[in-house]
This record gives structure tokens, sequence and C-alpha cells, in this order.
């Protein structure tokens, strides 16, 4: 019994020294990539891949938004780099999303990494988005890829004055191809937006309150994927 305890206790040293070296090797900085540097962040999957020349280099656990703060979907660029503290982890990089300050940052949260956390930015840990921003510059595309529903992962909300997002957006583009919104495709439903939903639904047989309601997605071709 007694060098049974004893092996038991070997092993366990020996894993917990193995996976603490693993770890320690998985967190160890990467060389720099050498062709230009581009990121796909998969929000379902809750990871960052980051691309040399177009092909996988390095990939990285990060938090995104809950489905009531969803993270936008679509391209964008980075357009500030910051050495940030407190909350915002060490490091930030603002992304190109017109409806709101959204970016990838570290956090003083880590545990929230590998889940749905945020209010929409990208969330890293501390030693891996200070790799990140060294790779990175102001230009730096980044592709954040929702599920096979786009700008509608996260569910279909109803869109009112004031609301912002890849949802308000992708609206926003129905309404242009169907000649009845002439605006930026900047993902904020204001009055434009509003007015264009309205014409929209008078010539459609619902009620024009201005608000894209469920009858509205279907009206708009818009329906989840099943």
């Amino acid at each position: 019994m007694k060098k049974l305890l004893i092996s038991a206790a070997l092993i366990f040293v020996f894993s917990t020294t193995f996976y603490s070296q693993l770890n320690a090797f998985q967190d160890t900085p990467s060389p720099k990539p050498k062709g230009e540097v581009s990121l796909i962040i998969y929000a379902l999957e809750r990871k960052l891949v980051v691309l040399d020349d177009g092909k996988p280099f390095k990939t990285f656990p990060v938090a995104v938004g809950t489905f009531e703060t969803p993270t936008p979907v679509g391209l964008f660029r980075i357009t500030e780099k910051s050495k940030w503290g407190e909350g915002f982890g060490t490091r930030w990089m603002r992304l190109s999303v017109p409806w709101g300050i959204y970016g990838i940052h570290g956090t003083n949260k880590p545990h929230s990494i590998g889940g749905f956390a945020s209010h929409g930015c990208i969330r890293m840990h501390n030693s891996h988005v200070e790799q990140l921003y060294e790779w990175v510059k102001v230009g730096t595309k980044v592709y954040i890829v929702g599920g096979v529903d786009g700008p509608f992962t996260f569910g279909f909300r109803t869109l009112v004055d004031g609301s912002r997002g890849s949802d308000v957006q992708e609206v926003q583009k129905r309404l242009y191809n169907l000649g009845y919104y002439g605006g930026r495709f900047d993902g904020i439903y204001g009055a434009g937006t509003r007015e264009a939903v309205k014409a929209f639904q008078r010539e459609n047989g619902l009620k024009a309150t201005g608000i894209v309601d469920e009858a509205t997605y279907r009206a708009l071709g818009i329906y989840r994927f099943e």
C-alpha cells in the first residue's frame, strides 16, 4: 500500500509538472510573422487566428460578446493601438466598427476567456494580447465571422431607434437593394433607417411602425438557417 501511494504521488507530481510545462510552452511568445498579418476571429468558437500571408500562423482563445451585446460581424481594420491598463488589460487595438467603440484588448478577468462575456469587444489573456500587439499595425484587416446566419448569429433583435449592430447594417443593405434606403451602411438605426422601414412596411402590407419585428424580417427575406 505504501509503495502504491508513493507511485500515485509520483504520477501526480509528474503530471502536474508536465502540464505546467506544456502550458508554459503554449504561452511562450512565437517569432514574429514574416509576411502580411491579418486576423480571423471566429465568434462562436471563441478563437482568434493570426494569418501570415493568408496562412494560419497561431491561434489564441478569446472571449466575445454575449447574446445581448454581440460582437460585430464583418470585415474591419485596426484603427488605433494603445497600451492600456485597468479592466482592459495591457493592450488595446480599436476596430473600424462604424456604430460604436469595439476592439481587441486584454483583461483583468482571465477566467472569462473562452466564453461569451464581453459587451462586444474581443478579450484576450494579457500575455497573448501583448504578442499580438507587436504583430499588427494600424490598417491590419480583421475578419470577424459568425455562424451560418452571419449578422444574425446571435438571434433576431427587435430593431428600434437607437439600435446598433451588424444586424442593423444588414437591414440597411436589404432596404438599399430594394430601393428604400439611400444612406450609409453605418449600423445605426436612426431617422433615415426608420423612414425607410416604414415605407417598406406600407408597401408590403405591414403596419408602418418603423420597427423591425419578426414580420418585417420575413418580408425582407431574412430567415434563420435551419
